[in-house]
């Protein structure tokens, strides 16, 4: 039993996980799926790894730094010059065959370098802002896997509500037509109902169009083609937030909101920045230990007609230590120094800006989605009756035309009244969802727990071809 299932299981899988699989999923489903697949989030990944090695480095240039060196060096030369005999100084010919070579070790530890210290506590905040921004990352995800979710699902209601509305305009024009051939109706109320199945094809057509730009969104966050989709059940909680405070959302997002936390932690980065610039006007003392060592070897050859060739060998060699301290005291670079610390100033100052503009956009943004979530609640209820008011209209229209009491644009109207609300009504439902999770995001505690509580909501399966 065991050797026949689990190939089968293992194929099976192994399909569920091809890239561009059809298949039905819930929204934690995409979400795992993004969470593998998104390009955006993948890129943050590697940003923050990136980001990480910033400690190590600044770390590094603290620490012993060992070098060595060599070199060797051949050098053949010949020439002719004076040479004394007992006949007197007569010419002669030299030549002269060297070889030397050179090595030198050299430590150098650093003792007091203020640049050094001050990148190494710059690189440790720029480690930390790199995994706020990481999770924020992933906080994007979620809303960003929500909002493509619930925009194939409402791009799929519309497309129901239009084919709906189109097939029943075309059964009142076939009606029309025949009312018209017996004189019960006038032509206009045959052109006024083919006009308006003519509108109504071409919703139609451009509700399929935006059914597919939504499935290819969906598909370029995930990797993956769903050809069914769960979407909320008509039994789908509608919860105030908690706690049901705006002031209390807004003290919490400014406290705890990624966006935000990171756009701190970027002014604290910019003002270390002016401390590192700053360190080119102190001196530096480091502790340098270096051991080198020569060694050379020559042949210097004289020759003359009368005495005949001379050989004079020659070989040295010679090593050195030393080890001391070595303070370096900038006096003048130009101007250069100055002009950095300037420049870390207006980078520091920009980086305040930018936090200030961060907390007024958080600020902004948690009270409009606190808002969002508390009129989406009644929009839905006021939409959801709106939408059974219109049936009922459309039924009592329908019925007055077919008594000669209405005409067929008043049939018309009132059906595209039934199309809007019944689109308006399946949007508001997305939309609330979408504000509940923005809210959390805004909070800065929006994970995969609060997605899987709107999962839950999740109650139906519908078909998004």
């Amino acid at each position: 039993m065991k050797l026949t299932l689990f190939p089968a299981a293992l194929v099976a899988s192994a399909v569920f996980c091809l890239p561009g699989a059809a298949a039905a999923a819930d929204l934690t489903e995409i979400y795992h799926r993004a969470l593998r697949s998104d390009p955006q989030l993948r890129e943050a990944e590697a940003i923050r790894s990136a980001t990480r090695e910033a400690h190590p480095q600044a770390l590094g240039a603290l620490l012993p730094q060992l070098s060595a060196s060599g070199g060797y060096v051949h050098d053949d030369s010949s020439g002719v010059s004076p040479f004394f005999t007992t006949d007197g100084l007569v010419p002669a010919t030299t030549s002269t065959k060297s070889n030397a070579s050179t090595w030198s070790v050299q430590l150098r530890q650093t003792v007091f370098r203020w640049d050094q210290f001050a990148t190494l506590r710059q690189a440790d905040a720029q480690t930390a802002q790199a995994e706020i921004d990481f999770r924020a990352a992933q906080q994007s995800v979620i809303l960003r896997t929500a909002q493509a979710y619930f925009n194939v699902l409402a791009a799929r209601d519309t497309l129901d509500a239009a084919d709906a509305a189109r097939e029943a305009i075309v059964r009142q024009l076939e009606q029309a037509e025949k009312r018209f051939e017996v004189g019960l109706i006038a032509i206009t109320d045959v052109e006024e109902a083919r006009a308006a199945a003519d509108q109504a094809t071409a919703t139609v057509i451009a509700s399929k169009r935006s059914l597919a730009t939504s499935r290819d969104q969906l598909r370029e966050l995930t990797g993956d083609s769903f050809d069914e989709l769960a979407r909320p059940g008509d039994d789908m909680p509608l919860i105030t937030p908690d706690p049901a405070s705006e002031e209390q959302w807004v003290k919490a997002a400014l406290d705890q909101n990624l966006s935000l936390s990171s756009a701190r932690i970027g002014a604290d980065i910019a003002h270390e920045a002016i401390s590192v610039a700053r360190g080119g006007h102190l001196p530096t003392l480091d502790i340098v230990a270096r051991q080198s060592g020569a060694q050379t070897s020559s042949n210097t050859t004289f020759f003359d007609p009368t005495a005949g060739a001379i050989l004079f060998p020659s070989d040295s060699s010679n090593r050195d230590k030393q080890i001391g301290l070595q303070l370096t005291v900038p006096i003048y670079s130009g101007g250069t120094t100055n002009s950095h610390v300037r420049e870390a100033v207006y980078r520091h100052r920009a980086a305040r800006e930018r936090l200030e503009r961060a907390a007024r956009a958080t600020e902004r943004g948690t009270r409009d989605a606190y808002l969002g979530v508390i009129s989406e609640i009644s929009r839905v209820t006021a939409l959801k009756q709106s939408l059974a008011s219109s049936r009922i209209a459309l039924t009592a229209t329908e019925a007055g035309y077919e008594v000669g009491t209405r005409t067929a644009v008043d049939v018309l109207l009132a059906r595209q009244r039934l199309f809007d609300a019944q689109t308006a009504y399946a949007r508001s439902r997305y939309d609330y969802v979408l504000n509940v999770l923005t809210l959390e995001q805004q909070a800065g505690t929006l994970d995969e727990s609060r997605l899987t509580r709107v999962n839950s909501w999740l109650g139906q399966t519908v078909s998004v071809k």
